[in-house]
């Protein structure tokens, strides 16, 4: 596989899907590849199916456990079905979320553990890790403000959990910014658009230089 996979990672509300929608304005005549987007939880039919189980207000019974399996079950349909092909296509993946969500959400907002999580991930992908990971870095309370301000009343079932949940799994990522240094490269989510889609995009050239015409 010769293509490059991207990862936007970071708490709720940090902004990824508005910045990721923002980059692809100008992004794909910067670059020698095609560019597609795709999301987790989803971004094929049985993903997506998946996701509004996952995301449902209503399944507030879902055990921890189950709900990592379920994130690691459609993430292994994506990778087989979206992102391996691209890859084998020569194309450039931009995903919203992958498996370092469900380290920091699952591993540790969970108390599941990193370890643990990451296993059943790296069976689920066959061990497929991103070229290169943005996280959005923002403080938990303020993007959780922007979403009830954004979408009031529309948030899904772990948006509605509480502040405390979402603060553990930032510090999941400040575990993980630790373990993966050179992989994983922070963006200020808490600047204007503008800022925050000029940092993203000084990084990917900094990182992946070759991509660029």
């Amino acid at each position: 596989m010769s293509g490059y996979f991207i990862t936007f990672e970071g708490p709720d509300g940090a902004g990824k899907t508005t910045i990721i929608n923002e980059i692809m304005k100008t992004f794909p005549s910067q670059v020698k590849y095609p560019v597609i987007v795709t999301r987790e939880p989803g971004g094929s039919k049985i993903s997506e199916a998946i996701r509004d189980i996952i995301l449902d207000p209503n399944n507030k019974e879902m055990d921890d456990r189950t709900e990592a399996l379920l994130y690691a079950a459609q993430r292994g349909q994506h990778v087989n079905e979206v992102i391996k092909p691209a890859l084998k296509a020569n194309k450039i993946i931009f995903s919203d979320r992958y498996i370092d969500s469900s380290l920091a959400y699952q591993g540790v907002g969970r108390d599941l553990g990193i370890k643990e999580v990451k296993a059943i991930n790296d069976f689920a992908t066959n061990n497929l890790n991103p070229d290169l990971t943005l996280f959005f870095d923002i403080d938990p309370a303020e993007g959780l403000a922007r979403i009830k301000k954004l979408r009031p009343d529309a948030e899904d079932r772990l948006e509605q959990e509480r502040l405390a949940f979402h603060e553990k799994v930032y510090q999941g990522y400040q575990e993980l910014l630790k373990q993966y240094p050179e992989r994983i490269k922070v963006v200020d989510a808490s600047a204007s658009i503008t800022d925050v889609v000029a940092q993203s995009v000084k990084i990917i050239r900094k990182q992946l230089p070759e991509i660029f015409k």
